[in-house]
């Protein structure tokens, strides 16, 4: 059931990427409704986490031992943050020495201890914390994850009534957007590091309900690849015309269900292809080195080249850009994240003979945000 939605990661990512660097690059106008609006593929994620976490941890009947999910969630995520937060603070510390200035005063310890600590989103605040910019949602997460015995008790309750679910998420983020458009003056799915966990709080609940009425439907090969179509049209068509941002994360739970149910009717697509499969893997590393590479391109180039703040990428330096990005997220995955899975479960969650745990400890490395 994971492997159109392992797959789909990757132009989820990808779509952020390209959302972050079109900011530096002239779009051609039939393509910016679509990319302006692929910044909610962090919204994307965000249900998909709770999908795939009920998927993992509540296919039973009693919550996965919260010790030992926190373990495999931290050593899931934490080795590819930590090792990107450790490179700016080197990078902060020599730009000086080449005469480089990135963002004077904004790299502050607080804002770093902050980020070390994945509780960044979890406040108000008047800026960014830019110490591993796209982190803030890696904070939203961490906050989901600690907050996974109440979803899991409010899931194993009502999961024969899937559609009760789906309807709390969404009178649950209709309140929370009132309330953030009340206080911030923008709509939920805009909040970033001032209080973005509230981001996350509806849509990983959105998540678990459509997970639980996944599981009520198999429908034919014949049906389910037309639904996947259809999702994916209606998605796509809602960015590129610029609707609301409500509308599209609403419209992203069904492209989520319907893509699951591929797997289920049986159906192999090119999302279930390893090219794809690995790309999907590694695009938590990819949405997590993209900004960093960016601002190190942005501030040598205007050090160095003496290119102005208004500059724009052509066709051929935006493709340099995507390829050494693509390269960097796949070696950090292979040599970062991967080895600092195992060496972190080793110690945080051994084996042990519970035939349950030992199962969900098999799975849930599929079970990660991006």
């Amino acid at each position: 059931m994971l492997d159109p939605l392992t797959g789909v990661r990757f132009f989820l990512a990808l779509g952020v990427v390209l959302f972050h660097f079109q900011l530096y690059w002239t779009l051609p106008a039939e393509s910016a409704g679509l990319l302006n609006r692929a910044r909610l593929g962090v919204d994307v994620f965000f249900i998909l986490s709770g999908f795939i976490l009920t998927h993992v941890y509540l296919q039973g009947d009693r919550a996965p031992n919260y010790g030992r999910f926190l373990a495999a969630r931290l050593a899931r995520v934490y080795p590819a943050h930590l090792f990107i937060l450790l490179a700016m603070l080197g990078l902060v510390l020599i730009a000086p020495v080449f005469g480089v200035g990135l963002e004077p005063g904004r790299f502050n310890p607080v804002d770093f201890a902050g980020t070390l600590l994945l509780v960044q989103a979890w406040f108000p605040r008047q800026s960014m914390a830019l110490w591993n910019g796209p982190a803030w949602s890696l904070s939203a997460e961490w906050f989901a994850y600690l907050a996974f015995p109440a979803y899991a008790a409010l899931a194993l309750r009502l999961r024969a009534r899937p559609w009760v679910l789906i309807a709390l998420a969404m009178l649950l983020f209709v309140a929370l957007d009132a309330f953030y458009r009340a206080w911030f003056g923008r709509m939920l799915p805009r909040a970033e590091d001032s209080l973005g966990i509230l981001r996350i709080v509806p849509e990983f609940l959105y998540g678990i309900g459509l997970y639980y009425l996944g599981q009520r439907w198999t429908p034919s090969p014949r049906m389910s690849l037309m639904g996947a179509l259809v999702t994916t049209t209606l998605l796509l068509t809602l960015m590129q015309i610029g609707a609301d941002d409500r509308v599209i994360v609403a419209a992203a739970g069904p492209l989520i269900l319907s893509l699951a149910l591929l797997a289920k009717a049986p159906v192999r697509t090119f999302l279930s292809h390893p090219v794809l499969l690995f790309a999907g893997e590694a695009s938590f590393a990819l949405y997590l080195v993209h900004i960093p590479i960016l601002m190190v391109w942005r501030n040598a180039a205007q050090a160095f080249a003496g290119w102005g703040a208004d500059y724009r990428m052509g066709l051929v330096e935006l493709a340099d850009m995507l390829v050494l990005t693509l390269a960097a997220a796949a070696a950090i995955h292979l040599f970062v994240e991967q080895p600092g899975r195992r060496w972190l479960r080793a110690r945080l969650a051994p084996q042990r003979a519970d035939p349950v745990e030992a199962q969900r400890s098999v799975h849930s490395d599929q079970g990660e945000p991006f």
